[in-house]
Parts: C-alpha cells; structure tokens; sequence
C-alpha cells in the first residue's frame, strides 16, 4: 500500500532504512519538503522558540501537507517494533464491543502483542486527537471502530504507514484493511423477519450513532416496500436516543412510540439493552410479548437468552471479528502479505420468544 501522493513522490524520497518498511512519512520527508535539515525541522517541532517565524512556518506547512505526527519513540528498540496495539472504540460503558476487544486482546497476547484502548464517544467524537497521539506512539497496528470517515483522521494514518484495520462496519474503500459486516443488511433483514411472522405496523427505537441510525433506515425503507407502514406514510414511526443506549432509553422510547402510534405491533431496537427497556415497559403496561408486540434486539448479549420472554436479537460474532483484525495485524507487523484484507463475518437473526 502506497503511502505517499503523486505531489510528495520526488519531494519525499525513502529513507535508507524505514521505522517498519511500510512507506510512513519520516522527519527526513518533511524537512526535505521544507528545504531545511533534520535537525532544523525537529527543532521547529520540539522547541518552536529556537527556530525564526519563517522557518517555523515552513515546517508547519509541510507537517500539514504530508500528515506526519512526531514518533514519541524515536531511537527506541533496534528492531523497530513495539509489540504494541491500539484500538479505538466508541464506549466501554456499553458492553457491546466487549467480545470484540477480548478476543482481540487474547489473540494479540497470544503472539506476544499488548492492546492498548482507547475511547473515542459517540457524540462530539475524540477520534482525530486521540488517532494523533497513538500514531505518534508508533504501535504496530490500530484497530478502529467502524470506518474512519474523518478526511483528516483517514489522511493522517495512511501518512503513518501503520497497519490499520477496520471493524464492526463494511465498505469496498477501506483505509487498509476491514473486518465487518453491513449494517443496511442487517436492517432489511429485520424488517423481511417480522414481515414473515405477521407484523404490520412496525417501528424503531434506535441510538443516535451512524452505524445504528444506517440500520435504522435500511429497516425503514425495507418496511415500507414490504407494507409495513402506517397507512399514508413512506417510513415507519421512530425514537431516537442518545448513544450509548440503556434499559431506560428502551423504556422511555417505546412509552412515546405507544403514546403516538398504540397500534404497534413490533420495536426494532438497535441494542439489546434498548430491547430489555422495551420488554420492562411492556410488562409494566400489561402489554403481551410478542403476541401484542413483537420485540427484536441487537447485540445477543448474555442476557437475552434468559429473559422471559427470550430476546430475539441479531447476532453479531464479536470474537471472530477480534481474532482476524489480530491476525491481519500480525501478519503485517511480520512482513506477511493479508491475501483477503475485506472479510464480511455478516451476521444471524436469533430466534426466541420476543418475536
């Protein structure tokens, strides 16, 4: 994988020997494109003060135009590696993710690797600031959450030359490489499953991230083909919530779905902790599952399958997601080709007594 643009190819020529053999941009790279030394530019970065305002300037241009973040670890370890890994998730409160990183975590150890975690949020996202202090720190792989969407984020890591693998999300234009499956598949498969069981007046309760807010609208649309709106209308009734989502958003959801639309007859929640809410809120109301309304969540976390009734969920296998983004981490760090960087792991709608 090329790391370099056509305008940086003559003005950033190979260093004889490279932090990984990955093509990363070098302080050499950037001083050169500056028209000053080495040691010029690492002054410029590190202590600003010692250089004059032009010279400054220049660096700093060439430091935005290539994307180069400062390696913290310069002159450390001779064989150049970190036996360390990142990854980036949105939340750790919510427990969604947590199968993923620990199957991460025991594939990396097992090869001798450590996983560093990062959070980045949901809302007002850290995912830029935090992707520019990993990459300073060089580790030889970053696993992301999702697909990377921020230009600059996307710029910045391919200008590393760090081995970066997505996760949890599908596209055919990965960074580097991807490990995930379709969220708008997951959402028009939902919808074709209740239509199947004889829901008619379906609706939503979704979190207010991309990923969830994706399946949301698939499932609308598929509703809508499949006559599951409500007469007249071209989408199905939906609360959005706050992410990470929570049994009392679920709850508070499906109280003001009922107050505006009590013909109902099946939720789609993008979380199974969102489902639980439903569930707890259709008991309290006297509500019969799923005869009354049809429930389905996502997620099959631990609990669902011993609630009563049974969460019908869709099933994503977090675990094998964790161990192949370990594996095609590995196989780069170790100079071995990745012959599949896009692997689908798709996913399952489990049935239970929900719907």
């Amino acid at each position: 994988m090329s790391t370099h643009g056509p305008d940086d190819a003559a003005a950033a020529p190979r260093e004889k020997k490279t932090r990984r053999g990955a093509g990363g941009i070098t302080l050499r790279d950037v001083a050169k494109l500056a028209g000053v030394a080495p040691i010029t530019a690492s002054r410029a970065l590190n202590t600003p003060s010692a250089v004059s305002p032009e010279v400054l300037q220049r660096v700093r241009e060439a430091v935005e135009r290539t994307g180069y973040v400062p390696n913290m670890l310069a002159g450390g370890l001779a064989s150049n590696k970190s036996r360390l890994v990142a990854a980036v998730v949105p939340t750790i409160a919510g427990p969604v993710f947590l199968e993923t990183v620990q199957a991460l975590t025991e594939a990396l150890a097992e090869r001798g690797y450590q996983l560093m975690l990062g959070q980045s949020g949901y809302r007002d996202s850290r995912e830029d600031a935090l992707l520019e202090t990993i990459i300073g720190r060089r580790p030889d792989g970053v696993v992301l959450t999702g697909i990377m969407r921020s230009p600059e984020g996307r710029r910045r890591l391919l200008a590393s030359g760090i081995p970066v693998v997505e996760t949890w999300d599908l596209t055919p234009t990965p960074i580097d490489m991807l490990v995930g499956f379709s969220h708008e598949k997951i959402g028009a498969e939902v919808a074709a499953y209740l239509h199947r069981r004889g829901c008619r007046r379906v609706a939503t309760i979704s979190g207010d991230d991309e990923r969830a807010l994706r399946r949301h609208r698939a499932f609308s649309d598929a509703a809508v083909k499949l006559g599951m709106a409500l007469r007249g209308e071209n989408k199905v009734p939906s609360v959005v919530v706050p992410a990470p989502t929570t049994l009392g958003s679920g709850r508070r959801g499906v109280a003001d779905l009922l107050a505006g639309h009590p013909d109902i007859d099946a939720v789609f929640c993008s979380s199974d902790l969102l489902a639980l809410g439903v569930l707890t809120e259709a008991q309290a109301r006297g509500i019969r599952i799923p005869e009354q309304l049809a429930v389905v969540g996502l997620g099959d976390l631990s609990f669902a399958a011993d609630l009563h009734p049974a969460l019908t969920t869709v099933r994503i296998d977090g675990t094998t997601i964790g161990r192949t983004a370990a594996q095609f981490i590995i196989d780069r760090a170790e100079g071995r080709p990745v012959a599949s960087p896009i692997h689908d792991v798709g996913f399952t709608i489990v049935e239970r007594g929900s719907a």
